[in-house]
């Protein structure tokens, strides 16, 4: 689903899952019409469309899919199942000079800046090195280049030389974005960017994103546990649960009103949504070992509002309202009306 015209999207995914072999049996392996023994779905059945411009953000406890959705999406890893698109293309058929385009057109922030950077490069190699590999300037041009990178994301050029180590968590971050921006992308992915920086890092860099994107008029998928940097810098939300989209909201519409049981859920664990008149902490039932073994609702162990077929039919999203879908058996049901959450605690 998305808030924009499908056939103008910058990026698309239809149908997209992925497996991966575990070791053991693996909670999702054993479920879901039992695909194997030792196969674990990660992503299972996951439509996207992202408009050029737009800033999406995929949200979701630890081990929902969010990033393995991303890695697919730059065909870091090859999906299971299902087709992925950049400006009309199919990523997954791309090879030789449109393949090595498509590279230069999208890239990412991963969530660790120190791991990301290679201790033994200087600051100066580290942004030279994909301004080389993909021909951006000449090389005599480079040093120059590299310097307004680093004026671009808020560092002078004294910081060429240094390596990093010689660097703080925030400044390490600020040279990941600029080395991402050396190819001039129009895609960006923000992995988790800021969950390793404190707090007042935090804030520079998230400025920092919101005005590079602006200025640059670039497209965004973020991934982030941290609620607050996905209300600041994005348009619109989707909400994964072990591997499917759950909710497609705008971000207005989904911090206002949030529909599905896990939505409610995952933002009343937010201290700032709860000082702003939400439930005090909506808990989901303790039944995580259950979770996902069924062809049905992932979720239906742990809801307060499961019915029995909630276990047996998985729910598609269904568009509420417009620009607002979500995959809930109370939807067939009537049961869902768009007003104020409710301020009272209870349980889901």
């Amino acid at each position: 689903m998305s808030s924009g015209d499908p056939s103008r999207s910058l990026v698309r995914a239809r149908a997209l899952s992925k497996d991966f072999v575990s070791q053991g049996l693996g909670l999702l392996g054993r479920g879901r019409g039992d695909r194997g023994r030792g196969r674990v779905r990660a992503v299972d059945g996951v439509e996207l469309d992202i408009p050029a411009g737009e800033a999406v953000a995929i949200v979701g406890e630890s081990g929902s899919g969010k990033t393995t959705v991303a890695r697919c999406l730059l065909r870091l890893i090859r999906p299971t199942a299902g087709e992925v698109y950049f400006d009309d293309q199919a990523v997954l058929d791309l090879s030789g000079p449109e393949l090595s385009r498509f590279r230069r057109q999208t890239q990412i922030v991963f969530q660790d800046p120190f791991g990301s950077l290679d201790p033994r490069f200087t600051v100066q190699r580290t942004l030279a090195e994909p301004l080389r590999v993909h021909s951006v300037c000449p090389p005599s041009e480079i040093p120059v280049r590299a310097a307004e990178l680093l004026e671009q994301v808020g560092l002078n050029r004294d910081f060429r030389p240094r390596y990093r180590h010689e660097l703080s968590g925030g400044e390490a971050q600020r040279v990941s974005i600029a080395r991402a921006l050396a190819t001039g992308p129009r895609f960006l992915i923000l992995d988790e960017p800021t969950s390793a920086l404190d707090a007042s890092a935090r804030l520079r860099v998230i400025s920092l994103l919101r005005d590079l994107r602006r200025e640059l008029g670039m497209t965004y998928l973020v991934i982030s546990h941290d609620l607050s940097i996905v209300r600041y810098l994005c348009d619109r939300v989707l909400v994964m649960y072990l591997g499917r989209v759950v909710e497609d909201a705008s971000t207005a519409d989904l911090f206002a009103n949030p529909q599905h049981p896990y939505t409610e859920a995952l933002l009343s664990a937010t201290p700032v949504m709860r000082g702003r008149g939400q439930p005090s902490r909506i808990r989901l039932r303790d039944a995580v070992e259950e979770a996902g073994l069924s062809e049905g609702c992932a979720l239906a162990p742990r809801c307060r509002h499961a019915a029995p077929e909630c276990a047996l039919t998985a729910q598609r999203l269904v568009e509420i309202a417009p620009s607002h879908s979500i995959a809930c058996h109370r939807v067939s049901e009537g049961q869902i009306a768009l007003s104020a959450p409710s301020s009272e605690t209870h349980t889901a």
